[in-house]
């Protein structure tokens, strides 16, 4: 594993996550992540309530921004020590082929080249100019795209933003639809368990009726039986009788 690279991890301990530059004024959220003060307030827009955190999405109150001066310090001697190296005179690089200091520049080759160089063969109908200023020309073709790169940059941060912005509208929104949904699912299931308890209670009371009409009925069939039977026994034991006693009343006992 390639060991690693403290400068670059130093670059990333002082960049704001939000804007990819040093840090401005940095300030410290709950869960310890840090931004530009500018960075994170954009970021977050109008909001008052509900904020979250662009790296971890914790939320909480808008108003909970810690100045973090430690990492102020941090910064500043950063810029400072990337200065210091940018002041910090390199070595004069040489020709390989002469040795000698490298203080020209062939515009058709675009390499730097030396003295005995711009004398030789290759290079004689060639344009050359002085280093330096082919330098400064290149610096500030390099400017003009920096400044290019630096407005696409700014372009994008100003999209990310609302995009972010967008999508804690957006969650807010199905937050809110999600509750009115749970709202409305539970007066339906409040109204259902209603509706079912007074089914049942008619359906209780229709099994009450059922059987006190079942009861009322049977002892009704019964009292009927039990008297047919008694006729039935009678009209069985006058058939028994010998013709004359049979024939007695026989009238009276047809009519009954």
């Amino acid at each position: 594993m390639a060991a690693a690279n403290p400068a670059k991890m130093l670059q990333d301990e002082v960049t704001c996550p939000i804007c990819l530059d040093y840090f401005n004024d940095p300030v410290s959220l709950d869960c310890d992540h840090s931004y530009c003060r500018a960075c994170i307030t954009q970021c977050w827009g109008g909001l008052t309530a509900d904020v979250s955190c662009p790296q971890c999405r914790r939320t909480f109150p808008q108003g909970n921004l810690r100045t973090n001066r430690q990492l102020r310090g941090i910064v500043d001697a950063s810029r400072e020590l990337q200065l210091q190296a940018g002041r910090e005179t390199a070595p004069e690089r040489l020709c390989e082929k002469h040795q000698e200091p490298l203080k020209l520049f062939c515009r058709e080759d675009e390499i730097p080249i030396c003295v005995v160089c711009d004398r030789s063969k290759g290079h004689r109908a060639h344009t050359v100019i002085p280093a330096e200023a082919a330098a400064k020309e290149f610096q500030k073709r390099l400017q003009a795209h920096l400044k290019t790169l630096r407005a696409k940059r700014e372009k994008l941060l100003g999209l990310k933003v609302s995009r972010e912005k967008t999508s804690q509208e957006y969650l807010k929104r199905t937050g809110t639809e999600r509750q009115k949904i749970v709202a409305e699912f539970q007066q339906l299931q409040q109204f259902l368990q209603e509706q079912e308890r007074l089914l049942l209670a008619q359906l209780e009371k229709l099994d009450k009726m059922i059987v006190k009409a079942g009861i009322d009925t049977v002892t009704k069939l019964s009292s009927e039986i039990s008297c047919l039977s008694e006729r039935i026994w009678e009209l069985e034991e006058k058939c028994q009788k010998p013709a004359s006693e049979f024939l007695q009343d026989v009238r009276s006992t047809l009519s009954r």
